[in-house]
C-alpha cells in the first residue's frame, strides 16, 4: 500500500466486476465497443445499461479520444459508475504522455463526481501492447501526483488485476517508488 497523507493506493489482484469501489475503469476502445477482456467482461456483468449508454454517448459526441474518459452507470456491477478511457495503443507514439493523461483524465473525473473510491487496471497493458511494467510506474507516479493535490475528495485507489503476472509487476513498481520516496 502507498499512503499519500491519509489517502490511499492499493495493489491487488482481483476481478474487477466483483469491486465496490464507487467507480471501476473499464480500458475501452475509442467507439465504446466492449468486445474483449476487461471491456466485455464490466459489459457483461453489468448489464445492457453499460452498452446502452456507451452507444448514445458515441451518437452524441462521435469516438472517444484516446486519454480521455467517459462515465456511465455501472448496471448490475456492485458499484456505483464505470469510468471508461481509451489508453494508447503502443507504438502510436507518444504513449507514455497519453497514458499518463487518460490516468489523470480517469481521477479527474472521478474527483468532478465527488467520488471516494476507484479500482482501475492495468489501462493499456493487454491487447494495447504496452508494457505492464512501465503501464505500473506511470498508473502509480501519476495517481501519487493527483492524490497530493489539496482537496481531492479521492482517497481510496485499487489497482486491481486479474492475473498474478501484473500484480506481481505492480507490488515490484509499489516497492520501487517506495525507495524512491526515502531518498
Amino acid at each position: 500500500m502507498i499512503s499519500v497523507g491519509e489517502k490511499k493506493i492499493h495493489i491487488k489482484q482481483g476481478d474487477i466486476t466483483a469491486e465496490t469501489s464507487d467507480a471501476i475503469v473499464n480500458p475501452a476502445n475509442s467507439q465504446l465497443m466492449h468486445g474483449g477482456g476487461a471491456a466485455r467482461a464490466i459489459a457483461v456483468k453489468g448489464g445492457s445499461v453499460i452498452n446502452e449508454q456507451s452507444r448514445r454517448l458515441i451518437e452524441r459526441i462521435g469516438t472517444v479520444p484516446v486519454s480521455k474518459a467517459v462515465l456511465t452507470d455501472a448496471g448490475e456491477l456492485p458499484c456505483k459508475f464505470v469510468i471508461h478511457t481509451v489508453g494508447p495503443v503502443w507504438g502510436e507514439g507518444d504513449e507514455e504522455g497519453k497514458l499518463r493523461r487518460a490516468v489523470w483524465n480517469v481521477l479527474t473525473l472521478a474527483d468532478l463526481y465527488n467520488l471516494e473510491s476507484i479500482s482501475m487496471p492495468a489501462i493499456s497493458s493487454g491487447v494495447f501492447g504496452f508494457p505492464k511494467a512501465l503501464c505500473a510506474q506511470i498508473l502509480l507516479d501519476t495517481t501519487v501526483k493527483f492524490l497530493q493535490q489539496p482537496y481531492v475528495t479521492l482517497s481510496d485507489v485499487v489497482m486491481c488485476n486479474f492475473d498474478r503476472e501484473t500484480v506481481e509487476v505492480f507490488l515490484a513498481a509499489e516497492h520501487t517508488l517506495k525507495k524512491a520516496k526515502q531518498h
